[in-house]
Protein backbone atom coordinates (compact mmCIF):
# COMPACT_ATOMS: atom_id res chain seq x y z
CA UNK A 1 0.00 0.00 0.00
CA UNK A 2 0.92 3.85 -0.46
CA UNK A 3 2.70 5.42 2.32
CA UNK A 4 1.39 8.83 3.68
CA UNK A 5 4.18 11.40 4.97
CA UNK A 6 3.93 12.60 8.74
CA UNK A 7 5.32 15.87 9.11
CA UNK A 8 3.45 18.17 7.27
CA UNK A 9 0.16 18.41 5.94
CA UNK A 10 -0.59 16.73 2.86
CA UNK A 11 -2.57 19.04 0.04
CA UNK A 12 -6.54 17.95 -0.59
CA UNK A 13 -5.60 16.64 -3.74
CA UNK A 14 -2.82 14.22 -2.61
CA UNK A 15 -5.20 13.05 0.20
CA UNK A 16 -7.80 11.93 -2.45
CA UNK A 17 -5.23 10.42 -4.63
CA UNK A 18 -4.14 8.50 -2.10
CA UNK A 19 -7.56 7.24 -0.45
CA UNK A 20 -8.31 6.30 -4.31
CA UNK A 21 -5.05 4.14 -4.13
CA UNK A 22 -5.93 2.42 -1.17
CA UNK A 23 -8.95 1.70 -2.30
CA UNK A 24 -7.86 0.40 -5.29
CA UNK A 25 -5.41 -2.10 -3.49
CA UNK A 26 -7.66 -3.26 -0.91
CA UNK A 27 -10.28 -4.47 -3.87
CA UNK A 28 -7.04 -6.05 -5.52
CA UNK A 29 -6.23 -7.77 -2.40
CA UNK A 30 -9.86 -8.80 -1.72
CA UNK A 31 -9.97 -10.02 -4.98
CA UNK A 32 -6.57 -12.47 -4.99
CA UNK A 33 -7.98 -13.82 -1.71
CA UNK A 34 -11.35 -14.75 -3.36
CA UNK A 35 -9.89 -16.31 -6.19
CA UNK A 36 -7.89 -18.05 -3.63
CA UNK A 37 -10.52 -19.05 -2.35
CA UNK A 38 -12.35 -20.33 -5.32
CA UNK A 39 -9.66 -21.99 -6.35
CA UNK A 40 -9.91 -24.14 -2.76
CA UNK A 41 -13.51 -25.21 -3.46
CA UNK A 42 -12.69 -26.33 -6.96
CA UNK A 43 -10.19 -28.43 -5.22
CA UNK A 44 -12.31 -30.03 -2.41
CA UNK A 45 -15.63 -30.55 -5.05
CA UNK A 46 -12.81 -32.57 -7.81
CA UNK A 47 -11.88 -34.73 -4.51
CA UNK A 48 -15.46 -35.43 -3.35
CA UNK A 49 -16.59 -36.28 -7.03
CA UNK A 50 -13.62 -38.93 -7.18
CA UNK A 51 -14.31 -40.57 -4.16
CA UNK A 52 -17.97 -40.39 -5.22
CA UNK A 53 -17.20 -42.67 -8.59
CA UNK A 54 -14.74 -44.74 -6.85
CA UNK A 55 -17.73 -46.29 -4.83
CA UNK A 56 -19.62 -47.03 -7.90
CA UNK A 57 -18.85 -49.69 -10.25
CA UNK A 58 -17.42 -48.55 -13.54
CA UNK A 59 -19.72 -48.85 -16.96
CA UNK A 60 -18.78 -51.90 -18.93
CA UNK A 61 -20.24 -52.03 -22.25
CA UNK A 62 -19.14 -56.41 -21.77
CA UNK A 63 -22.37 -58.78 -20.46
CA UNK A 64 -22.66 -59.55 -17.25
CA UNK A 65 -20.91 -62.30 -15.29
CA UNK A 66 -22.32 -65.39 -15.36
CA UNK A 67 -23.89 -66.83 -12.00
CA UNK A 68 -21.09 -69.72 -10.78
CA UNK A 69 -24.42 -72.30 -10.94
CA UNK A 70 -25.40 -71.35 -14.24
CA UNK A 71 -21.83 -71.56 -15.59
CA UNK A 72 -21.48 -75.19 -14.02
CA UNK A 73 -24.50 -75.87 -15.14
CA UNK A 74 -23.51 -75.08 -18.75
CA UNK A 75 -20.54 -77.01 -18.60
CA UNK A 76 -22.31 -80.02 -17.24
CA UNK A 77 -24.48 -79.88 -19.95
CA UNK A 78 -21.98 -79.32 -22.78
CA UNK A 79 -18.79 -81.74 -21.96
CA UNK A 80 -20.69 -83.69 -18.65
CA UNK A 81 -17.92 -81.25 -15.93
CA UNK A 82 -19.55 -81.69 -13.11
CA UNK A 83 -16.77 -80.42 -10.71
CA UNK A 84 -18.40 -76.70 -10.31
CA UNK A 85 -21.73 -78.53 -9.68
CA UNK A 86 -20.25 -80.60 -7.13
CA UNK A 87 -18.11 -78.04 -5.80
CA UNK A 88 -21.80 -75.92 -5.27
CA UNK A 89 -23.07 -78.80 -3.42
CA UNK A 90 -20.42 -78.15 -0.70
CA UNK A 91 -20.20 -74.51 -0.30
CA UNK A 92 -24.36 -73.73 -1.17
CA UNK A 93 -25.60 -76.82 0.84
CA UNK A 94 -29.06 -77.68 -0.78
CA UNK A 95 -28.84 -75.29 -3.70
CA UNK A 96 -26.90 -78.60 -6.13
CA UNK A 97 -26.82 -81.84 -5.05
CA UNK A 98 -26.75 -85.44 -6.72
CA UNK A 99 -28.08 -87.23 -3.87
CA UNK A 100 -31.10 -88.41 -5.68
CA UNK A 101 -29.99 -88.64 -9.37
CA UNK A 102 -28.85 -85.68 -11.53
CA UNK A 103 -28.30 -82.08 -10.48
CA UNK A 104 -30.94 -79.03 -9.99
CA UNK A 105 -30.93 -77.02 -13.13
CA UNK A 106 -29.72 -73.35 -13.11
CA UNK A 107 -32.49 -71.14 -11.52
CA UNK A 108 -33.84 -69.55 -14.88
CA UNK A 109 -33.72 -72.94 -16.55
CA UNK A 110 -36.06 -74.01 -13.75
CA UNK A 111 -38.10 -70.81 -13.63
CA UNK A 112 -38.75 -71.12 -17.68
CA UNK A 113 -40.38 -74.74 -17.03
CA UNK A 114 -42.49 -73.54 -14.34
CA UNK A 115 -43.63 -70.73 -16.08
CA UNK A 116 -44.56 -72.79 -19.30
CA UNK A 117 -46.44 -75.11 -16.57
CA UNK A 118 -48.67 -72.49 -14.96
CA UNK A 119 -49.37 -70.53 -18.35
CA UNK A 120 -50.44 -73.92 -19.98
CA UNK A 121 -54.54 -74.73 -21.32
CA UNK A 122 -54.46 -77.59 -18.35
CA UNK A 123 -56.45 -78.38 -14.95
CA UNK A 124 -53.43 -76.81 -13.14
CA UNK A 125 -55.03 -73.19 -14.64
CA UNK A 126 -57.82 -73.79 -12.62
CA UNK A 127 -56.77 -75.86 -9.75
CA UNK A 128 -54.96 -75.53 -6.33
CA UNK A 129 -51.59 -75.21 -6.45
CA UNK A 130 -48.87 -76.11 -3.32
CA UNK A 131 -45.39 -76.13 -3.17
CA UNK A 132 -43.94 -78.66 -0.68
CA UNK A 133 -40.90 -80.01 0.43
CA UNK A 134 -41.95 -83.65 1.45
CA UNK A 135 -43.18 -86.73 -0.22
CA UNK A 136 -46.79 -86.18 0.05
CA UNK A 137 -49.12 -83.84 1.57
CA UNK A 138 -52.66 -84.22 3.69
CA UNK A 139 -55.54 -82.02 3.19
CA UNK A 140 -58.60 -81.89 5.65
CA UNK A 141 -61.86 -81.82 4.19
CA UNK A 142 -65.08 -80.49 6.39
CA UNK A 143 -67.39 -83.66 5.74
CA UNK A 144 -70.69 -81.38 6.27
CA UNK A 145 -70.87 -77.41 6.60
CA UNK A 146 -69.57 -76.06 10.45
CA UNK A 147 -72.71 -75.59 12.41
CA UNK A 148 -73.11 -72.07 13.86
CA UNK A 149 -74.94 -71.00 17.33
CA UNK A 150 -76.15 -68.12 19.68
CA UNK A 151 -74.85 -67.57 23.26
CA UNK A 152 -74.29 -64.80 25.85
CA UNK A 153 -71.79 -64.53 28.83
CA UNK A 154 -73.78 -67.27 30.84
CA UNK A 155 -74.84 -70.21 28.50
CA UNK A 156 -71.96 -72.71 27.12
CA UNK A 157 -70.48 -72.18 23.60
CA UNK A 158 -71.77 -75.17 21.65
CA UNK A 159 -69.65 -76.97 19.64
CA UNK A 160 -69.34 -76.41 15.72
CA UNK A 161 -67.41 -78.97 14.45
CA UNK A 162 -68.48 -81.20 12.08
CA UNK A 163 -65.81 -83.78 11.67
CA UNK A 164 -62.75 -83.67 8.80
CA UNK A 165 -61.40 -86.04 6.17
CA UNK A 166 -58.01 -86.71 5.91
CA UNK A 167 -56.91 -86.95 2.03
CA UNK A 168 -53.41 -87.36 1.21
CA UNK A 169 -51.98 -86.41 -1.85
CA UNK A 170 -48.72 -88.36 -2.97
CA UNK A 171 -46.05 -87.30 -5.28
CA UNK A 172 -44.53 -88.97 -7.97
CA UNK A 173 -41.62 -88.49 -10.43
CA UNK A 174 -42.46 -86.36 -13.55
CA UNK A 175 -39.96 -87.26 -16.47
CA UNK A 176 -39.11 -85.96 -20.10
CA UNK A 177 -35.97 -87.55 -21.92
CA UNK A 178 -34.36 -84.89 -24.75
CA UNK A 179 -32.01 -85.55 -27.08
CA UNK A 180 -29.16 -83.85 -28.66
CA UNK A 181 -25.90 -84.66 -30.78
CA UNK A 182 -22.26 -83.81 -28.90
CA UNK A 183 -21.73 -81.65 -31.88
CA UNK A 184 -24.40 -79.77 -31.44
CA UNK A 185 -23.51 -79.21 -28.12
CA UNK A 186 -19.76 -78.19 -28.83
CA UNK A 187 -21.39 -75.58 -30.76
CA UNK A 188 -20.60 -72.31 -28.56
CA UNK A 189 -23.22 -70.37 -30.70
CA UNK A 190 -25.88 -73.10 -29.63
CA UNK A 191 -28.35 -71.93 -26.61
CA UNK A 192 -28.26 -74.97 -25.14
CA UNK A 193 -29.90 -74.05 -21.54
CA UNK A 194 -32.76 -72.44 -23.67
CA UNK A 195 -33.29 -75.23 -26.12
CA UNK A 196 -33.52 -77.87 -22.88
CA UNK A 197 -35.95 -75.78 -21.06
CA UNK A 198 -38.15 -75.95 -23.87
CA UNK A 199 -38.32 -79.28 -24.66
CA UNK A 200 -38.71 -80.45 -20.61
CA UNK A 201 -41.45 -77.58 -20.74
CA UNK A 202 -43.13 -79.37 -23.41
CA UNK A 203 -43.02 -83.02 -22.71
CA UNK A 204 -44.13 -81.69 -18.91
CA UNK A 205 -46.58 -79.68 -19.68
CA UNK A 206 -48.47 -82.71 -21.89
CA UNK A 207 -48.01 -85.33 -18.92
CA UNK A 208 -49.17 -82.77 -16.61
CA UNK A 209 -52.59 -81.91 -18.92
CA UNK A 210 -53.43 -86.40 -19.54
CA UNK A 211 -52.68 -86.90 -16.02
CA UNK A 212 -54.83 -84.30 -13.84
CA UNK A 213 -57.91 -85.88 -16.13
CA UNK A 214 -56.85 -89.22 -17.02
CA UNK A 215 -54.29 -90.45 -14.40
CA UNK A 216 -54.71 -93.80 -13.08
CA UNK A 217 -52.71 -92.99 -9.99
CA UNK A 218 -50.28 -95.20 -10.23
CA UNK A 219 -46.96 -93.49 -10.02
CA UNK A 220 -49.10 -90.91 -11.12
CA UNK A 221 -51.97 -88.09 -9.70
CA UNK A 222 -55.40 -89.33 -9.93
CA UNK A 223 -57.11 -87.61 -12.76
CA UNK A 224 -60.12 -86.18 -12.10
CA UNK A 225 -62.32 -88.56 -14.86
CA UNK A 226 -61.05 -91.70 -12.96
CA UNK A 227 -62.74 -90.72 -9.53
CA UNK A 228 -65.79 -92.15 -8.15
CA UNK A 229 -69.29 -90.68 -9.95
CA UNK A 230 -72.34 -90.71 -8.28
CA UNK A 231 -75.12 -91.25 -10.76
CA UNK A 232 -77.23 -89.49 -8.43
CA UNK A 233 -76.33 -86.44 -9.30
CA UNK A 234 -75.37 -85.75 -5.61
CA UNK A 235 -71.88 -86.30 -5.13
CA UNK A 236 -69.54 -86.46 -1.86
CA UNK A 237 -66.10 -85.72 -1.16
CA UNK A 238 -64.95 -88.69 -2.83
CA UNK A 239 -67.01 -88.65 -6.05
CA UNK A 240 -68.79 -86.67 -8.32
CA UNK A 241 -72.56 -86.34 -9.08
CA UNK A 242 -73.05 -87.19 -13.08
CA UNK A 243 -76.11 -85.63 -14.75
CA UNK A 244 -77.58 -87.81 -18.20
CA UNK A 245 -78.40 -86.15 -20.75
CA UNK A 246 -80.94 -89.04 -21.41
CA UNK A 247 -79.86 -89.93 -25.29
CA UNK A 248 -76.54 -92.30 -25.43
CA UNK A 249 -73.87 -89.87 -27.20
CA UNK A 250 -76.17 -87.00 -27.90
CA UNK A 251 -77.55 -84.10 -26.10
CA UNK A 252 -81.16 -84.56 -27.31
CA UNK A 253 -83.17 -82.75 -29.78
CA UNK A 254 -85.36 -80.32 -27.76
CA UNK A 255 -83.68 -79.70 -24.71
CA UNK A 256 -79.79 -79.34 -24.85
CA UNK A 257 -79.78 -75.96 -23.40
CA UNK A 258 -82.02 -77.04 -20.69
CA UNK A 259 -79.29 -79.94 -19.84
CA UNK A 260 -76.73 -77.65 -19.56
CA UNK A 261 -78.89 -75.21 -17.48
CA UNK A 262 -79.55 -78.18 -15.09
CA UNK A 263 -75.74 -79.10 -14.77
CA UNK A 264 -75.13 -75.59 -14.10
CA UNK A 265 -77.76 -75.25 -10.66
CA UNK A 266 -77.09 -78.91 -9.72
CA UNK A 267 -73.85 -77.15 -8.54
CA UNK A 268 -73.59 -75.80 -5.05
CA UNK A 269 -74.15 -72.11 -4.92
CA UNK A 270 -71.28 -71.62 -2.70
CA UNK A 271 -69.33 -73.22 -5.73
CA UNK A 272 -70.56 -71.61 -8.93
CA UNK A 273 -69.21 -67.95 -8.32
CA UNK A 274 -66.23 -69.78 -9.29
CA UNK A 275 -67.22 -72.31 -11.55
CA UNK A 276 -66.03 -73.25 -15.04
CA UNK A 277 -66.61 -75.40 -17.94
CA UNK A 278 -64.22 -77.52 -19.29
CA UNK A 279 -64.28 -79.75 -22.19
CA UNK A 280 -62.64 -80.13 -26.06
CA UNK A 281 -62.58 -77.94 -28.74
CA UNK A 282 -64.85 -80.97 -30.70
CA UNK A 283 -67.46 -80.69 -28.08
CA UNK A 284 -67.41 -76.97 -28.16
CA UNK A 285 -67.96 -76.47 -31.78
CA UNK A 286 -71.45 -78.60 -30.94
CA UNK A 287 -72.26 -76.34 -27.80
CA UNK A 288 -71.50 -73.01 -29.20
CA UNK A 289 -74.45 -73.47 -31.70
CA UNK A 290 -77.19 -74.57 -29.27
CA UNK A 291 -79.46 -71.73 -28.39
CA UNK A 292 -82.06 -71.26 -25.51
CA UNK A 293 -85.97 -71.70 -26.04
CA UNK A 294 -85.89 -67.69 -27.40
CA UNK A 295 -83.35 -68.44 -29.87
CA UNK A 296 -80.38 -66.32 -28.46
CA UNK A 297 -76.89 -68.72 -28.88
CA UNK A 298 -76.41 -69.48 -25.46
CA UNK A 299 -72.04 -69.09 -26.46
CA UNK A 300 -70.38 -65.84 -25.98
CA UNK A 301 -66.92 -65.19 -27.71
CA UNK A 302 -64.37 -63.16 -25.97
CA UNK A 303 -64.60 -59.60 -26.50
CA UNK A 304 -61.14 -59.44 -25.28
CA UNK A 305 -57.97 -60.77 -25.71
CA UNK A 306 -57.06 -63.30 -22.88
CA UNK A 307 -60.46 -63.70 -21.93
CA UNK A 308 -61.88 -66.66 -21.99
CA UNK A 309 -65.03 -67.78 -23.61
CA UNK A 310 -68.41 -67.92 -21.72
CA UNK A 311 -71.54 -70.75 -21.67
CA UNK A 312 -74.41 -69.81 -19.73
CA UNK A 313 -72.22 -66.15 -18.00
CA UNK A 314 -69.24 -69.05 -17.55
CA UNK A 315 -65.86 -69.07 -18.40
CA UNK A 316 -65.42 -72.00 -20.54
CA UNK A 317 -61.69 -73.72 -21.14
CA UNK A 318 -60.99 -75.84 -23.64
CA UNK A 319 -59.17 -79.14 -22.40
CA UNK A 320 -58.42 -81.61 -25.53
CA UNK A 321 -57.53 -84.35 -22.77
CA UNK A 322 -61.29 -84.39 -22.22
CA UNK A 323 -62.91 -87.35 -23.90
CA UNK A 324 -65.47 -86.05 -27.15
CA UNK A 325 -69.06 -86.92 -26.96
CA UNK A 326 -69.75 -90.08 -27.89
CA UNK A 327 -71.74 -93.06 -25.56
CA UNK A 328 -71.70 -92.42 -22.07
CA UNK A 329 -68.79 -89.98 -22.11
CA UNK A 330 -68.36 -87.73 -19.60
CA UNK A 331 -67.51 -85.14 -22.10
CA UNK A 332 -68.14 -81.97 -20.41
CA UNK A 333 -67.18 -80.97 -16.61
CA UNK A 334 -68.41 -77.74 -14.65
CA UNK A 335 -67.43 -76.89 -11.18
CA UNK A 336 -65.01 -74.98 -9.05
CA UNK A 337 -61.79 -76.97 -9.39
CA UNK A 338 -59.62 -74.64 -7.13
CA UNK A 339 -61.83 -76.21 -4.15
CA UNK A 340 -62.40 -79.41 -6.48
CA UNK A 341 -58.47 -80.57 -6.85
CA UNK A 342 -55.40 -79.72 -5.29
CA UNK A 343 -51.95 -80.44 -7.24
CA UNK A 344 -48.51 -80.47 -4.78
CA UNK A 345 -45.23 -80.21 -6.43
CA UNK A 346 -41.80 -80.28 -5.31
CA UNK A 347 -39.97 -76.67 -6.91
CA UNK A 348 -36.94 -78.37 -7.97
CA UNK A 349 -35.78 -79.57 -11.35
CA UNK A 350 -33.20 -81.64 -11.23
CA UNK A 351 -31.25 -83.39 -14.64
CA UNK A 352 -28.92 -86.25 -15.20
CA UNK A 353 -26.76 -85.67 -18.33
CA UNK A 354 -26.09 -89.60 -20.03
CA UNK A 355 -23.76 -89.66 -23.25
CA UNK A 356 -24.21 -93.73 -22.97
CA UNK A 357 -27.43 -94.86 -23.18
CA UNK A 358 -28.17 -93.82 -26.79
CA UNK A 359 -24.70 -92.94 -28.55
CA UNK A 360 -23.96 -90.98 -30.13
CA UNK A 361 -26.16 -88.52 -28.73
CA UNK A 362 -26.57 -87.16 -25.44
CA UNK A 363 -29.88 -87.81 -23.52
CA UNK A 364 -30.73 -85.72 -20.55
CA UNK A 365 -33.06 -87.03 -17.99
CA UNK A 366 -35.18 -84.31 -16.55
CA UNK A 367 -36.91 -85.35 -13.55
CA UNK A 368 -39.51 -83.14 -10.94
CA UNK A 369 -42.11 -84.48 -8.24
CA UNK A 370 -45.81 -83.70 -8.97
CA UNK A 371 -49.01 -85.09 -7.28
CA UNK A 372 -52.50 -84.33 -7.78
CA UNK A 373 -56.04 -85.60 -6.61
CA UNK A 374 -59.74 -85.06 -5.75
CA UNK A 375 -59.79 -82.99 -2.47
CA UNK A 376 -63.87 -82.49 -2.69
CA UNK A 377 -65.70 -84.00 -5.24
CA UNK A 378 -68.83 -81.90 -3.97
CA UNK A 379 -67.32 -78.83 -5.87
CA UNK A 380 -67.90 -80.42 -9.55
CA UNK A 381 -70.53 -81.96 -11.63
CA UNK A 382 -70.07 -83.95 -14.76
CA UNK A 383 -72.81 -84.15 -17.96
CA UNK A 384 -72.68 -87.81 -19.25
CA UNK A 385 -73.93 -88.41 -22.71
CA UNK A 386 -76.30 -91.62 -22.16
CA UNK A 387 -79.46 -92.43 -21.14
Amino acid sequence: MSEVKTGAVPAPGELKAALLGFVDELKSYRQDIQKKLDAQDDRMSMFERKNAFRARSPLSTEAAPEVPHQKAFDAYLRNGDDTGLRGLAIEEKGMTAASDGGFLAAPHVAQTVQNSLSNAVSLRALANVVTVDAGSYDVLVDRDDMTTGWANETTAVASTSAGVERISIPLHELSAMPKASQRLLDDAAFDVETWLAGRIADKFTRAEAHAFLRGDGLDKPTGLLNVPFDATGAGSIFSIGELKTGVSGAFGTNNAAEKLIDLVYALPAAHRANATFVMTSKTAATVRKLKDADGRFIWADSLAAGEPARLLGYPVMLAEEMPEIAADARAILFGDFKAAYTIVERPDLRVLRDPFSAKPHVLFYATKRVGGGLVDGRAVKALKFGA
